[in-house]
C-alpha cells in the first residue's frame, strides 16, 4: 500500500497559520506594552510641554474654573485640549498697529513666542498627552462630571501642579474599585470644579456617609455599572 502524502498546498496553508499565531502573538504584546507604557497609565509620568502652562497659576492662584479651558466637559466624552485662541484671549501680541489689547497680560514673554507664532500662523500647539487611555477603553467626562464625580478624583490636585502630572493609575481595577463603591468619590454637581472642596460639616466628615446620602437623594448618584460593555464598546 502506497503511503499518504499531503497535497503540497498544505505546506503553505501551514506556513499561513504559523505566520497568523505569529502576527496576533505580536499584536497582543504591542497591545499589552502599549496598555501598560508610562505615558498610559504609570502614575509619576509629567512630560514637558511646548509651553511651561502653570496649572497652579491659573487654576489655583488665579482662580480660573476648568471649563474654561476645557469647555466640553460637561457636554462631551472629551475633556477639550483648548484651542490657541483660548489662549489668546489673555495673551495675544501687538496687534497690526503695534499695540496691545488693553486685556492682554505677557505679551511680549519669551516662554509664551510658540503661542503667538501659533496664533499667528493658525497652527495648532502641540501639546504632550499627560492622561492617556487605550484606544481599547471608552471613557466619558460628561457622565463623570454631571453625576459629581470631581476632575481631582481622577486627576489630583491639578491646581497645585506647576507642570501636570498622572498622580493616578488609570487602570482597570483602579476604575472598578470607584464604580463597585462611588459614595466617597461624590460631591453636589456644583462643586465639581471646586478641588478644594470638602462636606459641609469640615474635613472630618465621613465621606463615605455623604456620598450614600447623595446617593439616596438623587438619581444622578446612584451605583455606577461595572459590566464590561461600559468600557469596552
Amino acid at each position: 500500500m502506497d503511503r499518504f502524502h499531503f497535497p503540497p498546498w498544505v505546506n503553505t496553508f501551514t506556513l499561513m497559520v504559523l505566520g497568523g499565531v505569529a502576527a496576533g502573538g505580536a499584536y497582543v504584546g504591542g497591545m499589552f506594552l502599549y496598555g501598560t507604557w508610562p505615558s498610559v497609565m504609570n502614575a509619576g509620568y509629567a512630560p514637558e510641554q511646548p509651553v511651561p502652562f502653570s496649572h497652579k497659576l491659573h487654576a489655583g492662584d488665579l482662580k480660573m474654573d476648568c471649563r474654561y479651558c476645557h469647555n466640553t466637559v460637561e457636554t462631551s466624552a472629551h475633556a477639550a485640549v483648548p484651542g490657541t485662541n483660548v489662549c489668546a484671549n489673555c495673551h495675544r501680541g501687538p496687534g497690526a498697529d503695534g499695540t496691545n489689547i488693553t486685556t492682554a497680560v505677557h505679551t511680549a514673554s519669551l516662554k509664551l513666542l510658540p503661542i503667538r507664532e501659533a496664533i499667528t500662523t493658525g497652527e495648532p500647539m502641540k501639546w504632550e498627552r499627560v492622561h492617556d487611555l487605550g484606544d481599547y477603553v471608552y471613557f466619558n467626562h460628561s457622565v463623570h462630571v454631571k453625576r459629581g464625580v470631581s476632575c481631582v478624583e481622577c486627576h489630583g490636585r491639578i491646581d497645585q501642579m506647576e507642570r501636570v502630572e498622572q498622580v493616578k493609575p488609570l487602570s482597570m481595577s483602579w476604575c472598578l474599585e470607584c464604580h463597585r463603591n462611588p459614595a466617597p468619590r461624590l460631591r453636589p454637581v456644583e462643586e465639581v470644579t471646586n478641588l478644594g472642596w470638602e462636606p459641609p460639616d469640615g474635613a472630618d466628615t465621613d465621606r463615605q456617609a455623604y456620598g450614600e446620602k447623595l446617593q439616596d437623594e438623587n438619581d444622578w448618584a446612584k451605583q455606577a455599572p461595572t459590566s464590561c460593555s461600559t468600557c469596552h464598546r
